[in-house]
């Protein structure tokens, strides 16, 4: 007896603009990496000339935009608010995240986990004067106060999936651990903290970013206090300096992106789980 061939039907709508979003995010990339490999000569202001290939592969452009941004000392300091940012956000955001997440019945924490979610609705632009001079006269117009106002903005964003993720922990573990004497303290530790991997990974990666691409925070905050430049900072000199030698900006960009998307490829088994589950009230 022949098996019964079922004939799959193509959902043409859904395959369309899964073309069209292809398209969006494939093409500026494409346009990011042949500007980068040409010479401003192979630049013409005729669209074939921009969309073509380039003549011959060169990393001329790199290695010219490396030594114009400073590129190690940037990155240098990029890394390190990044990296310090991701770690005191796991660390801090987790912990008022379970606080919150196992006391949402009390009107105390429920207060404060609306006032903390609601920091979400505050722009950046209406507490920057007050912020740049606060940290002035603080002494933190340095990566300090920079890594300090980076946990506190993305302290409601992350509070917000640490204590949606933590409806899908089991509280009897928590029992468990209690009658086997363990201290709440030592709980979350040993239990709590490692079981929220998933979503320790989608933090580090949403805060990461947002880190690494931010830049009106450093250049409001550090400007003139000697710190040094992160990367989105250095490669403003191209708008001023170059003009409109786009090909030194965008190997800048393109080298700007290598860490971030390394740090991405690692975490992206986690991540996934980690914002459907913390989407869980």
């Amino acid at each position: 007896m022949e098996k019964m061939k079922i004939k799959e039907r193509v959902n043409w709508p859904v395959t369309i603009l899964l073309l069209l979003g292809l398209i969006t995010v494939a093409f500026p990339l494409y346009m990011t990496i042949v500007i980068a490999l040409k010479k401003p000569s192979e630049m013409t202001n005729s669209i074939s000339g921009i969309l073509s290939l380039p003549s011959y592969l060169s990393l001329d452009n790199f290695a010219e935009a490396m030594r114009v941004t400073d590129f190690w000392h940037s990155l240098g300091n990029s890394v390190f608010i990044t990296l310090v940012t991701v770690v005191l956000s796991i660390l801090i955001h987790s912990l008022l995240g379970y606080a919150i997440g196992r006391n949402k019945k009390s009107k105390f924490y429920k207060f404060i986990y609306f006032y903390v979610v609601s920091g979400m609705f505050v722009p950046f632009a209406i507490l920057m004067m007050p912020v740049v001079k606060q940290t002035a006269q603080m002494g933190l117009a340095n990566r300090a106060g920079v890594i300090i106002l980076y946990v506190v903005f993305y302290m409601p964003m992350n509070v917000l999936l640490y204590s949606g993720y933590l409806t899908n922990i089991p509280l009897a573990l928590e029992e468990a651990a209690c009658v086997d004497g363990a201290s709440t303290w030592k709980t979350y530790w040993k239990i709590v903290f490692p079981i929220m991997k998933p979503m320790h990974a989608t933090v580090a990666v949403l805060t990461a970013l947002g880190t690494w691409n931010d830049v009106m925070t450093p250049l409001v905050i550090m400007s003139g206090s000697g710190s040094g430049n992160t990367l989105p900072l250095a490669q403003l000199n191209f708008q001023t300096q170059f003009g409109t030698n786009y090909n030194l900006a965008f190997a800048s960009y393109l080298l700007a992106l290598l860490p971030i998307l390394i740090f991405y490829l690692i975490c992206q088994k986690h991540i996934l789980n980690g914002v459907v589950n913390g989407a869980v009230k």
